[in-house]
């Protein structure tokens, strides 16, 4: 049984002039936003999970926006000016996030993102191979270089990939430690005084005469505007956003001697992603096998997505070395009929920013600072 609240607590923990539910890189990145434009606001955090539930501590840690592949696609689906603007918002918030926390907080590495092709994939490979010129034109502006995108095939004996003919670089790609991005956003929160509750599930919200009167099982919260940053979680609350989940599969190796991968990596169009991380391979999706399974807020695991993790990581990126997996896990993200994340206003005093479509890294940041300059527009 809960025990009833204090007057102390009911005064100063249940009482706010803002409420975020999510406390994933957009929830606090909205909250920080907020308080160094509005030191006065008190605002909480309400975390379903012990940790940051979602993606945003269950990533791979690519600080990316769009392999070579992926890049098409996305121009089919939003056009070419769409694309340029969806690419330079990515740009703009990957330097937000290192600017606001520090490359040394988050691990920052630019050791170069590569996408690569196997022989099944020439049609595929000699696309992108003629395309190269064209994206580096289109991002010559965002990223300041004029040379983004290069073949190098000359490097995959340097990794050691087996049936790999095509290897494709961008200069600009990096990699962070998802873990230590989030503590230290956790850090930056807490100086700026926000309150995170963890293991605090929103059950339901409803309108009151002051704001809103926010249920969980821990005890009921008020506050005069709410905002929600759950991404795929969100339909939870509110059934009718335009949100797919997609669940990604993740699996890492015990260390590895004499381990050469090192940079992030793409395949198959992005749906497969691999990285080097303390001498492991970090290897996750497949979510492509099956996109109806995948399309999941539960967390775990399929034996079809597994296999295929384990057939990669012995017929391709490292052959013949003997390794063993260590953990396993998987992480929810949020995609829609659109490409660009929703931040808007879904009724008087509630706002939401989500659907980062897998790239959390690159607009997480942004999206959360967008959706304060909504909100500090209705205060």
């Amino acid at each position: 049984m809960t025990p009833a609240i204090s007057y102390w607590e009911k005064l100063h923990f249940f009482n706010f002039d803002l409420l975020i539910i999510g406390s994933g890189i957009v929830g606090l990145s909205a909250a920080i936003a907020l308080k160094e434009k509005q030191p006065s606001l008190n605002i909480a955090v309400l975390e379903r999970g012990l940790t940051p539930s979602g993606a945003s501590t269950k990533n791979a840690g690519f600080a990316c926006f769009g392999s070579v592949s992926e890049l098409i696609e996305q121009e089919n689906n939003c056009g070419t000016d769409g694309l340029h603007q969806l690419i330079k918002n990515r740009w703009k918030g990957l330097l937000k996030l290192r600017n606001l926390l520090g490359d040394e907080a988050i691990a920052y590495k630019n050791y170069g993102g590569y996408e690569l092709f196997r022989p099944a994939e020439k049609e595929l490979s000699s696309v992108c191979l003629s395309k190269i010129g064209y994206f580096n034109a289109l991002i010559k502006d965002i990223v300041n270089r004029p040379d983004t995108f290069k073949p190098v095939n000359h490097q995959i004996a340097d990794f050691g990939f087996n049936g790999v003919d095509t290897l494709i670089l961008n200069e600009c790609e990096a990699q962070i430690d998802s873990g230590r991005m989030m503590r230290a956003m956790l850090r930056k929160a807490g100086e700026a005084g926000i309150l995170v509750f963890n293991n605090c599930k929103v059950t339901s919200f409803e309108q009151s005469d002051d704001g809103y009167k926010v249920y969980t099982a821990d005890g009921n919260f008020n506050c005069r505007k709410l905002m929600l940053c759950t991404n795929a979680f969100a339909k939870e609350l509110a059934p009718e956003l335009d949100i797919v989940p997609g669940r990604g599969q993740v699996i890492i190796t015990r260390p590895v001697p004499g381990l050469k991968v090192k940079g992030t990596f793409h395949y198959n169009k992005g749906y497969y992603y691999f990285r080097n991380v303390d001498n492991r391979v970090l290897l996750g999706g497949g979510r492509n096998l099956d996109f109806a399974a995948e399309q999941t807020t539960e967390f775990g695991s399929t034996a079809v997505v597994q296999n295929a993790l384990l057939n990669l990581l012995d017929e391709v990126i490292l052959p013949g070395a003997g390794f063993e997996i260590e953990q396993s896990w998987s992480g929810i993200m949020a995609f829609g009929s659109s490409i660009t994340p929703i931040v808007k206003e879904l009724d008087n005093g509630v706002f939401c920013a989500l659907r980062c479509n897998g790239m959390g890294i690159a607009i997480g940041n942004q999206t959360g600072c967008d959706a304060a300059e909504l909100l500090l527009k209705k205060i």
